[in-house]
């Protein structure tokens, strides 16, 4: 699909979803509206930011779990061990 057929699709969906009596997808058809271009730019290459949302998701559960450490190298120490520990330290299985 190209993202122009993409977009002709995405609209015939809004306007399906605006005639009906649906009223619950109100707030995300003007999101969908707002980034139309920018979310169908996605059929161009077909990648995702997925990776990187959820490494920074990641970095902020690390964050809060660490609340209120005061040296910044155990807060580093943290997150590595937390991306990498379980590759470093895990059991091999044989």
């Amino acid at each position: 699909m190209t993202k122009s057929r993409a977009k002709c699709a995405l609209k015939n969906w809004m306007k399906c979803v605006k005639d009906s009596v649906l009223h619950c997808f109100d707030t995300f058809l003007k999101t969908l509206e707002k980034w139309m271009d920018e979310i169908a730019n996605y059929f161009l290459d077909r990648q995702t930011s997925g990776f990187v949302e959820g490494f920074n998701n990641k970095i902020k559960v690390i964050k809060r779990r660490c609340y209120g450490i005061v040296n910044i190298k155990h807060l580093f120490q943290r997150i590595h061990l937390d991306l990498s520990g379980y590759a470093l330290f895990a059991w091999k299985i044989r």
